[in-house]
């Protein structure tokens, strides 16, 4: 079947798979000027969320906004298609508020498809990858179930849970990549056949529910945020209406149903091999996990604006079919329920990441680049950050430019890919704010400020993003310099700070130095003092330039702190090691350290310091080995 071949040019970057990693890829490759061919087993399932309907949340939400920031797609698709808004955590620290939105699944991916659709340099095609075209340890195409030879000089494989995928419900399991989707053949065989390890894991998803059978009147209301924000940094939209989200509960009833299919369950039975995740557990999970626990909290999500089905977030689950419905049925709201179609386990190869260099390319095979859940991660935000990184440095490659590493200190997808390259994975990698050491360094509120001059540099931020944030830059400077300079009048605050319940000012003091106190916000201050009021007002400074002032003020000592405490470890960053060093050499190194700094190969001292089994002794060994 060579003659088809005619059919297709030779690409710069090939594409395979176009969940959120594979579509944030292709964009970003193609967006830095590389000519892309995205391809999928299905046009009309891009970035489809294949789980819940919803993105962002504890420390995702960070990871959207830095993806934005960087010039991708994600989050505009996300604030062009949400049907509800929250502000996570607001009740805690700057450094823990994470924005979630709840989105139409179906536009999600419709406005996904047209994004991509309308950027330059990219071509898709549809159909299923079997095999790579790898000469000498460089990748050079892939080989498609069609018969087509597509010739490139790199391929990003984003292949999420369809690698020799395996749906499980209760004693049924079949063959597929997800519900309704068929599993890829092929691939896995021959990355193994090249050197690569390879493992499985597996993930679950819960029941869809027809809303017109649930009682929503025994169940909590939640409400969106009263004042909605949005995730993008370049678009301002407001979202006029919302649809609620609903909180019901699991009791001892219903759990003494679930236990009834144990025997049946995959899991239990042992029919699943794969490491499952610990942070985002099935119910049978829970309840043998947290026997201690008589309840457990499930949120009901609608699935977007004009449809009647729901996802129960919190109900995951690979048990018999029928159990399911019998256990759904015990739980407040849910007595007459009906479902389209039962959770289910399912189970797929990935690789350990610890294969990867930090650009996210192949130790073994040059040119070849991996993303998302093939790396052993779980979410959409991991993947959609993974996957621009991957596109990034394909095209970086390509061009003999400089690779694009973010570090830890610089943003929460630098801990997620130093994480994978690092310390690799014993379950689905999910991102938290614990797992930042400078979280307060990487909100939400800065992510623009942090990346956006970064991308801009590189030529994936538009001139647009770029001068919208020096603009915000100059305002956040131009509302800091004033509030350090502009006193607060007694006889002009002293009723308000009575009724926070704040001691009145005996004369005047700084605004900034009011601002300290934990009981007073910048928009009490606004709403006391007029002279303030007229000033924000006129230099046209909207809600993104307060927060991020107030933010500045009232945690400056802890910023200061976290940036000192970057900065002194920052300088093992600047000490490089050759991959091409023999550690077992170093007879002083520990036995495990030799063994894990041979198989991770770190670009940099830091990056041994961080990985398990080196001890802060074997770094003094190196040290001292580099003449440091």
């Amino acid at each position: 079947m060579k003659h088809m071949n005619s059919m297709f040019e030779k690409y710069d970057v090939l594409v395979v798979g176009a969940g959120h990693s594979g579509a944030e890829a292709a964009a970003a490759a193609a967006n830095l000027g590389s000519k892309v061919l995205l391809i999928t087993m299905n046009m009309n399932a891009i970035a489809q969320m294949s789980c819940n309907p919803a993105m962002g949340g504890i420390a995702k939400g960070q990871i959207l906004r830095e993806i934005d920031a960087l010039g991708g797609y994600s989050a505009l698709v996300t604030d062009r298609t949400m049907i509800q808004f929250r502000m996570l955590n607001r009740s805690k620290g700057p450094a823990m508020w994470s924005p979630r939105a709840q989105s139409d699944r179906v536009q999600f991916t419709i406005e996904w498809r047209r994004m991509l659709e309308q950027t330059p340099n990219l071509d898709f095609w549809q159909d299923v990858v079997v095999g790579l075209i790898v000469d000498d340890r460089q990748v050079r195409g892939v080989r498609t179930a069609m018969g087509m030879e597509i010739y490139s000089s790199a391929v990003v494989l984003t292949n999420g849970t369809f690698l020799n995928g395996k749906i499980h419900i209760g004693k049924k399991n079949f063959s597929g990549g997800r519900m309704g989707d068929p599993a890829s053949y092929g691939l896995s065989d021959q990355l193994a056949d090249l050197g690569f390890e390879t493992s499985r894991m597996k993930t679950g998803t819960p029941v869809r529910v027809d809303g017109r059978t649930i009682d929503f009147s025994k169940m909590e209301e939640q409400q969106g945020d009263e004042d909605p924000g949005q995730f993008s940094f370049l678009e301002k939209r407001k979202l006029k209406k919302q649809r609620s989200c609903w909180i019901t509960y699991t009791s001892p009833v219903v759990h003494d149903t679930l236990k009834l299919g144990f025997l049946d369950s995959p899991m239990f039975s042992g029919r699943i091999q794969g490491i499952g995740p610990r942070y985002c557990p099935s119910i049978e999970d829970k309840i043998e996990r947290f026997s201690d626990k008589n309840r457990h909290q499930l949120f009901v999500e609608p699935e977007g604006w004009d449809t009647i089905e729901y996802y129960v977030n919190g109900f995951s689950s690979s048990l018999p079919d029928n159990v399911q419905v019998e256990a759904l049925r015990k739980i407040p709201g849910f007595e007459n329920a009906k479902i389209f179609r039962p959770g289910y386990a399912i189970e797929y190869d990935f690789f350990p990441p610890t294969q990867l260099h930090a650009t996210l390319e192949t130790k073994q095979v040059a040119g070849l680049y991996f993303a998302g859940q093939i790396n052993g991660t779980t979410g959409y935000e991991e993947a959609a950050a993974q996957g621009i990184m991957a596109g990034i440095n394909a095209h970086q490659k390509l061009n003999n430019k400089e690779p694009f590493v973010l570090g830890r200190s610089e943003a929460y997808i630098g801990v997620l890919i130093d994480d994978l390259v690092t310390k690799g994975v014993d379950e689905p990698y999910r991102m938290f704010t614990s797992r930042a050491e400078h979280r307060i360094l990487l909100r939400q509120d800065n992510a623009d400020f942090r990346l956006t001059a970064k991308a801009y540099k590189l030529g994936l931020a538009s001139e647009v993003r770029y001068k919208m944030m020096l603009e915000k830059k100059e305002k956040v400077e131009q509302l800091v310099r004033y509030l350090d300079n502009y006193s607060a009048d007694p006889e002009v605050l002293n009723t308000k700070l009575e009724e926070l319940e704040t001691a009145p000012l005996k004369q005047k003091v700084k605004m900034s130095a009011l601002l300290l106190r934990p009981q007073v916000g910048l928009m009490d201050l606004l709403t006391a003092d007029t002279a303030l009021s007229s000033f924000v007002s006129d230099s046209d400074m909207d809600r993104e330039v307060l927060e991020s002032v107030e933010i500045q003020i009232k945690y400056q000592g802890y910023i200061q702190k976290e940036r000192e405490s970057a900065l002194k470890l920052e300088k093992f960053e600047d000490i490089k090691l050759s991959d091409e060093f023999d550690y077992h050499k170093l007879k002083s190194l520990s036995y495990e350290a030799r063994e894990k700094l041979n198989k991770i190969k770190p670009s940099s001292i830091g990056q041994a310091a961080r990985i398990s089994g080196v001890s802060p002794s074997d770094i003094n060994v190196l040290l001292v080995y580099l003449g440091r």
